[in-house]
């Protein structure tokens, strides 16, 4: 059994130093020919920020700002009297909820990152019927005037499909070395 604290001499970095939590963020890659990898915390990714850690909190920050970036844009339209509530209904699911989406399928959900999403959406949700907090709604009720299905059941529906994908794949594919949870 290995003790935390033990020394550990990396062969490609040839630096010595404890291990603590098993991430040394201060630490850069020598990968020869006098090229440094600087080691980072967060990173983007085909659109995603992603975490040193394995989480996807960054990316559930980055998706929701996004998602009210997008909303904003369009407050004409998702809050004006003009349109029925069905077509903003579709015009957000379309523009806003893609965006604050993208990517989830692959994310390590937690439920404190479901919650998130949830409150970010009915925020939105309300906003846009023109809803207090202080009025009691509920959220089925609006999301049903609005002909939207909750954005955690999206989400599970994403996730899903992506499994499907992969368990469709050939065995010699790249993506079936991934492992989905």
């Amino acid at each position: 059994m290995c003790n935390a604290s033990q020394l550990f001499i990396c062969r490609c970095c040839k630096v010595d130093r404890s291990i603590t939590d098993g991430l040394n963020t201060d630490l850069d890659l020598d990968i020869g020919n006098g090229v440094l990898l600087e080691k980072v915390d967060k990173f983007y990714y085909l659109g995603n920020r992603l975490d040193a850690d394995g989480g996807c909190e960054s990316a559930v920050t980055a998706r929701v700002r996004s998602a009210w970036k997008k909303f904003c844009e369009y407050i004409p339209i998702l809050t004006g009297k003009r349109f029925s509530l069905k077509l903003q209904g579709q015009v957000y699911a379309t523009c806003v909820r893609s965006c604050l989406m993208h990517g989830s399928e692959t994310w390590p959900m937690k439920s404190e990152h479901e919650w998130r999403m949830n409150r970010t959406e009915m925020s939105m949700i309300r906003w846009m019927c023109g809803v207090k907090l202080n009025e009691k709604k509920k959220s089925e009720e609006l999301r049903e005037l609005l002909g939207l299905e909750p954005v955690s059941l999206m989400i599970q529906k994403s996730r899903w499909r992506w499994f499907g994908h992969v368990e469709r794949k050939d065995d010699n594919d790249w993506v079936c070395g991934l492992n989905i949870v």
